[in-house]
């Protein structure tokens, strides 16, 4: 089996090429960077999987890497994936996710191949979610409140627009928060995880700034979230969507306290200006029980188990 994952040098990716080579099956792992791509997360792959230089906004290197590879199965995670960003870069973020998106059905289209795609759609979708309406099943109305969210809707339906007009092999996913070690240090968890290893190593001062910590999000443990992923694929409806959550939320400041419950050091939180949105969803809660009944799946791993590990990962580094 060939296998293609876009965005393999990133957070998701190298945890997803992790999990399919440890199936111990004779699968070949392709995945595709950009040229200026950090490639510390997949280090410990080099000769293990083999990497296409791609960049996905441009349709004729999309079509090169497909008609090369001709892969069997499609994980979809490429993206601009930081919702705060999305703010200064909607343009760009626009383009990396719908445009991208769009460069990968069609070059699959004209290929004359049939693989299995999943497209990593994404909880922030669901946007102004009302407190009636949880937790939030893939019935919900979309209501988006950001650019970064407005460009996961439009991957979202430009899929399902495939399924039906082309007949295009999709199952779309929407998974809600999930962190792990090698989460990008601007992302919640991991950004207070490393503000806290950089406190116990003397590199700044006992002051932890924070955003919005009022917000409530569904967090999931990235290990567990690449198995569904792989699930998602083996065993879900073509055209169909499914969330991926933990069916839990919690807020920012209960998020914050486990970690500092696990920190050496006694830290004053501080709210940084700069770390506050426009427009943040309020709470997002999210049911499994249909992907749950078509594969199995169940979260496994715990949250404090999971945060502890974001944290040793940045002490790791920073001493």
């Amino acid at each position: 089996m060939k296998v293609l994952i876009t965005g393999i040098t990133g957070f998701a990716g190298s945890h997803l090429a992790d999990y399919i080579l440890s199936l111990n099956e004779n699968i070949k792992i392709y995945g595709t960077c950009r040229w200026r791509s950090n490639r510390e997360n997949i280090e410990h792959l080099l000769g293990k999987i083999t990497l296409f230089e791609c960049d996905l906004k441009d349709a004729s290197s999309v079509k090169s890497v497909i008609d090369s590879i001709k892969p069997d199965r499609i994980f979809h995670l490429a993206a601009q994936s930081f919702v705060s960003a999305s703010w200064n870069l909607a343009s760009e973020t626009i383009k990396n996710n719908i445009i991208g998106n769009l460069n990968l059905l069609e070059a699959v289209r004209h290929a004359g191949i049939s693989p299995r795609i999943q497209i990593a759609c994404s909880s922030e979708e669901y946007g102004m979610v009302k407190e009636e309406e949880l937790p939030i099943t893939e019935k919900n109305e979309l209501r988006p409140l950001s650019p970064y969210a407005v460009s996961k809707v439009g991957q979202d339906l430009l899929s399902y627009q495939y399924f039906q007009s082309y007949g295009i092999d999709v199952v779309r996913t929407r998974a809600f928060n999930h962190t792990g070690p090698r989460r990008g240090h601007v992302f919640v968890a991991s950004d207070f995880a490393k503000q806290i290893a950089e406190i116990e190593a003397g590199k700044r001062e006992p002051v932890i700034y924070v955003g919005n910590l009022k917000a409530r999000r569904d967090f999931t443990d990235v290990r567990d979230v690449v198995k569904a992923y792989w699930l998602a694929l083996e065993k879900c409806k073509s055209g169909d969507v499914y969330n991926i959550c933990s069916g839990k939320d919690c807020s920012m400041d209960e998020l914050l306290h486990m970690l500092l419950a696990e920190s050496r050091v006694d830290v004053e939180v501080k709210q940084d200006p700069a770390k506050m949105r426009p427009s943040d969803v309020l709470v997002l809660r999210g049911d499994y029980s249909k992907f749950e009944a078509e594969t199995g799946w169940k979260p496994q791993i715990p949250f404090k188990k999971t945060l502890q590990d974001i944290l040793n990962y940045w002490r790791s580094k920073i001493n």
